[in-house]
């Protein structure tokens, strides 16, 4: 199935997989660009040499296109984007709007933009900054999310720009494909439904989780780090909207310097993504402080599978996926039920060329 998007960044089909930190390391992401969609590798929680080794293992596993996603806003996006282009990535997204010259610096090296947002004026201005294409991620995205749902969001935004559309936020199989592109989406991307893979490297025990919950056990909070964010509602969660300010503070700080030493991070550095972060989501310090529990959190669920300690960050169609096949199996089925939906909506006796 071609489309802008696969022109684009040169992949068969028209589905991306997005860079869940943690999650999306070099198994999955090269497991997806084999099966012929976009791997997106997530490095906001590797040291610099980390993602430098995490480029050339999935190049190691696949000839075909990949990505990297940044964070913005980080001190080191400089240096993480000297790297994308020494090891010749082909697509580099953010999670969130990068700057101008950032854009530029990154299309002068012939790598694709590709920024995720959540509003329309936020499309808008990476568009007019020279994006190449832009992720927007309705309220049913897991992680981080707004108010606004996906058939709300993404014909705003297909309206508003003439880049190509990737729709993100309650997608997870060829019938969403499929109404994405009636909306003039280019494409899909999938964060949790590419989560629950065998290609996947997330514990099986949180894994099991996942496929137990129903749509009404994935919650939205801000007890986590101040800001909604969407996950599997479990007893830590609970504690965590039960606890009071201080506690959870106290808590933020011990995992912050956990992170630090985990990421190879200095605290002059840290403290001053912290400000980036600050001025770009206009957060309080206190909620730039919760910020660093994030991190951590997820790591003690994606990596170490503790389900009691770890929070899971997690979109509402988990509670409808129920098997965990691999990414070519799943970008198999994918694009068959793409077909088929296609067919039966042409009506008996038309057939629609594919």
């Amino acid at each position: 199935m071609e489309t802008a998007l696969t022109k684009l960044v040169g992949v068969r089909h028209p589905v991306v997989q997005t860079g869940m930190g943690w999650v999306a390391g070099p198994r999955l992401v090269s497991a997806t660009a084999n099966a012929g969609a976009l791997g997106i590798l997530a490095s906001a929680t590797m040291t610099l040499d980390h993602l430098r080794d995490a480029v050339r293992e999935v190049r190691s596993r696949t000839d075909q296109p990949f990505g990297v996603n940044l964070r913005a806003d980080a001190a080191d996006a400089g240096d993480r984007v000297r790297i994308i282009v020494d090891e010749g990535v082909r697509v580099a997204s953010f999670a969130l709007a990068p700057s101008r010259e950032l854009i530029a610096e990154l299309k002068e090296a012939g790598v694709v933009v590709v920024p995720s947002v959540g509003a329309r004026r936020h499309a808008e201005k990476v568009a007019d900054w020279g994006a190449d294409a832009v992720i927007v991620q309705g309220g049913e995205g897991g992680g981080h999310t707004g108010e606004v749902a996906t058939s709300v969001l993404l014909p705003q935004v297909v309206d508003a720009v003439d880049i190509p559309v990737v729709a993100a936020g309650g997608f997870h199989d060829g019938r969403g494909l499929v109404a994405a592109l009636a909306y003039g989406a280019a494409g899909i991307a999938m964060g949790t439904r590419f989560l629950l893979t065998s290609d996947s490297t997330v514990p099986d025990a949180v894994k099991a989780r996942y496929l137990a919950a129903t749509v009404r056990d994935v919650t939205v909070t801000t007890a986590v780090d101040g800001m909604p964010h969407r996950m599997l509602r479990t007893d830590l969660v609970d504690a965590l909207e039960r606890a009071g300010r201080t506690r959870t503070l106290a808590r933020a700080v011990r995992r912050a310097a956990g992170f630090r030493r985990l990421s190879g991070l200095t605290w002059s550095r840290m403290i001053r993504d912290g400000l980036a972060m600050k001025h770009g989501r206009d957060l309080t310090w206190s909620q730039v402080l919760l910020a660093a529990n994030t991190p951590m959190l997820l790591r003690s669920s994606m990596v170490d599978g503790r389900t009691d300690l770890g929070v899971m960050a997690s979109g509402q169609v988990a509670g409808v996926i129920d098997d965990l096949p691999s990414c070519e199996e799943l970008i198999a089925r994918v694009m068959r039920e793409s077909r088929e939906t296609l067919d039966r909506l042409a009506g008996p006796g038309v057939s629609i060329p594919h």
